[in-house]
């Protein structure tokens, strides 16, 4: 059941589109109307050429909730938006939005390119319901916090991708919205542009706005969001941002595997300090990777080393290789089924992680084996903390 309080409805909404479709005149788009208005009984029905970008689709968003939509490209989280939005209408069910929308769907999206900057932030002021003077209110905070004051008076055709995105973000976070809706608004402009929007959005979430965020930044979204959504034409997962992003990278990260002609991983398990089988983990836990490998013939002059990434970037974490003597290995090498154990403390804040493992051969500088992702776990705590590594900070008043 949908709560009254939501500020953003989608109810059992489906969206289907053909391919190819396209109506360049009058002409052509005549006949199109006249074929939907009799093909209206059979919305659930597709026809020749028309496929599903959405099927069945629910989910809610409360007031000052922010809800991250996460999912691979053509999953349908851009068209989600722009039915949001009403810039399309939903084949089947509803869609609503209570309140005011900023939005910003695509760069330069609703700029009309003749127009000056200036102009433009009027066009969408007024599109949002806004009086004039309310909207030169605001014009000097928007400008400057698009820094395109220079341009401002130049016709948006004239704008750099970037430019266009930092206008549009300003534009949208600016003037006073209930609900912000942002796609991709982070794959645009350089990190000081980023870092500012992160901070508005969040600026805003703190105030009461409700924000539906779509990125394939999961680290912002993980750091943004209350709830996350995952799609893939339906819903795959939707609830806490933490869980709904680790299903996603494990359903979507693809297994990097190099093995040579004798040595093969045949099993990689992940425990915790009783040998249980881990997934969530609280922050500073001693884990084990139990490697089990196949050797045709001996291994020598090789190191095996593993490597911590963050899932939601793929960005490395830890990095280390231990040679066969630290193993306490014979001198003639390793061979047949052998099993090596590699222990950490994941000293890391919350969120998903996973683990590599290879086999490095010093002399040819070649890897013997990989295999990667080998693990994956999660990083639950309840403080708030941010960036990569816990430090296991502490704090005393000294003097007073």
């Amino acid at each position: 059941m949908l709560l009254t309080e939501s500020a953003v409805i989608f109810e059992n909404v489906s969206k289907k589109f053909q391919r190819g479709e396209r109506h360049d005149s009058l002409r052509d788009l005549v006949p199109a109307i006249a074929r939907g208005l009799f093909r209206r009984r059979a919305a659930e029905e597709l026809q020749e050429q028309e496929f599903w970008a959405l099927r069945d689709v629910s989910f809610q968003v409360a007031r000052g909730e922010a809800l991250g939509i996460v999912g691979p490209n053509g999953a349908g989280k851009s068209t989600t938006l722009k039915l949001l939005t009403k810039i399309l209408r939903p084949t089947v069910g509803r869609s609503a939005v209570k309140g005011r929308i900023g939005a910003l769907i695509e760069v330069a999206a609703g700029f009309h390119p003749d127009l000056t900057g200036r102009e433009n932030i009027f066009l969408q002021g007024a599109i949002m319901g806004m009086r004039r003077a309310e909207i030169a209110t605001k014009m000097d905070e928007i400008i400057e916090f698009a820094g395109v004051s220079k341009f401002v008076d130049t016709p948006v055709k004239r704008y750099s991708s970037g430019m266009n995105a930092r206008l549009g973000f300003a534009i949208a976070a600016h003037l006073e919205p209930d609900v912000l809706i942002i796609d991709e608004v982070l794959s645009v402009g350089d990190i000081g542009f980023q870092h500012k929007c992160v901070e508005r959005m969040r600026e805003y979430k703190r105030t009461g706005v409700t924000i539906v965020f779509v990125s394939h930044n999961l680290q912002a979204v993980l750091d943004l969001c209350d709830r996350a959504m995952y799609i893939a034409g339906t819903v795959r997962a939707l609830g806490p941002a933490a869980e709904v992003i680790g299903e996603y990278v494990r359903a979507d990260y693809s297994t990097l595997a190099a093995e040579s002609d004798h040595l093969n991983v045949l099993s990689a398990d992940l425990v915790d300090a009783q040998g249980l089988p881990v997934r969530q983990i609280a922050s500073g836990s001693l884990l084990t990777l139990r490697v089990r490998y196949a050797a045709e013939r001996p291994v020598i002059d090789a190191e095996f080393g593993i490597a911590v990434c963050r899932s939601t970037d793929g960005q490395e974490i830890y990095h280390a290789n231990v040679g066969l003597e630290t193993l306490g290995a014979p001198d003639t090498g390793l061979d047949g089924t052998f099993v090596v154990e590699l222990s950490f403390r994941a000293h890391l804040v919350r969120g998903p992680f996973f683990v590599g493992v290879h086999v490095f051969h010093v002399p040819t500088h070649t890897y013997l084996s990989r295999l990667a992702p080998a693990a994956h776990f999660d990083v639950v705590e309840a403080l708030s903390r941010a960036g990569i590594a816990n430090l296991d900070l502490t704090a005393r008043l000294v003097e007073n």
